[in-house]
């Protein structure tokens, strides 16, 4: 059976070039948890368009109507929990920019050892819905090399798109 190729948004083996591909990463990972990853790959250019290209700070900028816009876009998966998430990580992304330089530098700077456990809790700490295994699939959808975990994990997934 021949392998089956990472979509483009995976940074197999490379690390995304800026904090906006890993904010953009990161809420990709938030939509997915619990969800079909066919349906998030179907709605991901509408998500695009919807949150203003993954603009950090035009996101962060969000208030009421762009969450009522969000709530009511059916373009989207429309779980106001998760879109509320967005636009606090985005804020924080800017809190990790100003105090680190960027996304990447703040996570250069965490011990990695014992498998990023020291990552995942510090991105459940400043992060919203970052849950474990969330914290996981970004860290390895971002070029991060994190192994496997079966404790996080109920179930590998059969194919990611």
């Amino acid at each position: 059976m021949p392998e089956e190729k990472m979509p483009t948004w995976v940074y197999e083996g490379r690390r995304p070039e800026s904090d906006r591909d890993y904010f953009m990463n990161l809420t990709r990972c938030i939509f997915q948890a619990g969800l079909n990853w066919q349906l998030v790959a179907k709605k991901w250019p509408n998500f695009i368009e919807a949150f203003s290209d993954f603009d950090i700070s035009k996101v962060a900028g969000y208030g009421a109507d762009d969450i009522a816009r969000l709530s009511n876009d059916a373009g989207i998966i429309r779980n106001k929990q998760k879109i509320l998430s967005t636009i606090h990580n985005a804020r924080e992304f800017e809190r990790i920019a100003e105090e680190h330089g960027s996304f990447q530098s703040w996570l250069d700077s965490i011990d990695k050892s014992n498998n990023y456990d020291t990552v995942v809790r510090r991105l459940r700490s400043r992060l919203k819905r970052v849950g474990p295994g969330t914290a996981h699939i970004f860290l390895w959808s971002v070029g991060e090399p994190i192994a496997y975990d079966e404790s996080v994990h109920s179930r590998r997934p059969t194919k990611i798109v």
